[in-house]
């Protein structure tokens, strides 16, 4: 098994802020999700969408599967992700993270390469950025306990991992202003987004 081949975009949630199913996102007319799955490609052998709508990704060059704990949440997208996952170590971000940075993914693969560790996840003041991380496929059995028990925060089952943990000043060496981990929650938020990239010359679409 390799150990680094994989990449999950977690396509589930409510998206209750955002008024319509977040996964269908555009920026520019193009799906975010898309455009997700063509920035990972060169990156990762295989790209693993976690949907409970599947039919909408067939004509992408994907992996499509679904939770196995539904309605519970991302802890529940991860899960199924690492099911499916041919790789000891997965890289998983959520898809409405328009950011990804190369760099920050490659560090991460050097923290934890050849380590027995369950993940390598950055910390921001006291809280935990659980997405852009990268999960061992070891975690399965403590997520399967974890959720069997009734849990279900994020942090919490994070909190009690054998994991590597960037401290943000290492990580905003890769990320000044932290927009690796920024995520679009509303369209207010997708608004700021656009002006900001009109304001630095477009966003680069595959």
């Amino acid at each position: 098994m390799r150990e680094f081949k994989t990449a999950i975009i977690l396509a589930g949630g409510k998206s209750t802020r955002m008024g319509f199913d977040k996964q269908f996102l555009k920026i520019k007319e193009k799906l975010l999700i898309e455009n997700l799955v063509y920035r990972l490609k060169p990156t990762f052998d295989e790209v693993i969408i976690v949907t409970n709508k599947p039919s909408e990704y067939k004509s992408l060059p994907v992996i499509v599967t679904q939770d196995v704990f539904s309605g519970i949440g991302p802890l529940a997208g991860i899960h199924a992700g690492l099911l499916k996952s041919t790789s000891q170590f997965s890289y998983i971000i959520a898809c409405d993270m328009p950011n990804i940075n190369l760099e920050f993914i490659n560090y991460m693969q050097t923290q934890i390469a050849g380590t027995n560790k369950k993940a390598t996840i950055a910390r921001f003041k006291e809280y935990l950025e659980p997405f852009n991380a990268f999960y061992s496929k070891d975690v399965i059995e403590d997520l399967e306990c974890f959720l069997n028990l009734g849990g279900r925060s994020v942090t919490r089952f994070l909190s009690s991992l054998d994991a590597h943990f960037i401290d943000e000043e290492k990580a905003r060496e890769f990320s000044k202003n932290w927009d690796m981990f920024y995520n679009l929650n509303t369209k207010a938020d997708v608004n700021e987004y656009l002006e900001n990239i009109n304001s630095l010359g477009g966003f680069v679409w595959k």
